[in-house]
């Protein structure tokens, strides 16, 4: 069993549920790197920078606030994967497109959701970002991307924010399944799966074959997570 992370940048996973091994495809939120970040000119210069004078002299001679990067990126995108909040509230307040998505279909709340960034993901909700986006090539939304990853905070924002607690990607996973499947049973997994329960996640819905979130848990010997489940009813 290998335990799939996927912090931001290309990642390949092999899940084992059940003596089955699943390849997952790669997943690709992928930041500026170092080199293109230097090839960057104008607003998205500013916004790796947090250059915030910068981004408002060039707003204000008219550059298209969400001019695009070779990997369909916006400023807003930038400055997030950069975690420039002065940077990002610049932009959203001279009307950049909170939900856009860049080319691998990533907005900038899953962008700080799969970073961990909770500071930037708390400043983007309070501007009016949803939490509630279909995004990535999985069909997914951030608080999938979060419980995948047990990024708790981040999944307890999400949730208040009114994200879809049940929401079904394109692999017939939901963030709690993701939690259990895709985790590694530490104790940030598990704080993300008690946050999912709480706020009233579907204890029942099954994966594609059938398996309920407490089967998952029990295949996979996470004896805190089946704890947790058993409590709330699930089946």
């Amino acid at each position: 069993m290998v335990n799939p992370s996927f912090p931001g940048a290309l990642a390949c996973a092999a899940l084992w549920i059940s003596g089955s091994v699943f390849v997952l495809p790669a997943a690709a939120q992928v930041p500026p790197s170092a080199d293109e970040a230097a090839r960057y000119s104008g607003l998205h210069a500013a916004a790796h920078a947090g250059d915030v004078r910068a981004l408002e002299r060039l707003l204000a001679a008219g550059a298209d606030v969400d001019a695009r990067d070779r990997h369909g990126r916006t400023p807003l995108h930038v400055a997030t994967h950069a975690r420039h909040g002065a940077a990002v509230r610049a932009l959203a307040q001279r009307g950049a497109a909170l939900g856009a998505l860049d080319d691998d279909r990533y907005d900038a709340v899953t962008i700080a959701a799969v970073a961990d960034d909770e500071e930037t993901l708390r400043l983007l909700l309070s501007l009016g970002a949803s939490a509630r986006l279909v995004t990535s090539r999985y069909d997914g939304t951030a608080l999938i991307a979060a419980a995948h990853l047990g990024h708790d905070g981040v999944v307890r924002q999400l949730i208040a924010a009114g994200a879809p607690l049940d929401h079904v990607n394109n692999l017939h996973w939901t963030a709690l399944i993701e939690s259990i499947v895709l985790g590694d049973g530490s104790p940030r997994h598990v704080a993300t799966l008690r946050a999912l329960v709480d706020a009233g996640a579907d204890l029942q819905r099954a994966d594609r074959d059938g398996r309920t979130p407490l089967q998952l848990a029990r295949a996979r010997g996470y004896d805190r997570m089946v704890a947790i489940l058993e409590q709330a009813g699930a089946k």
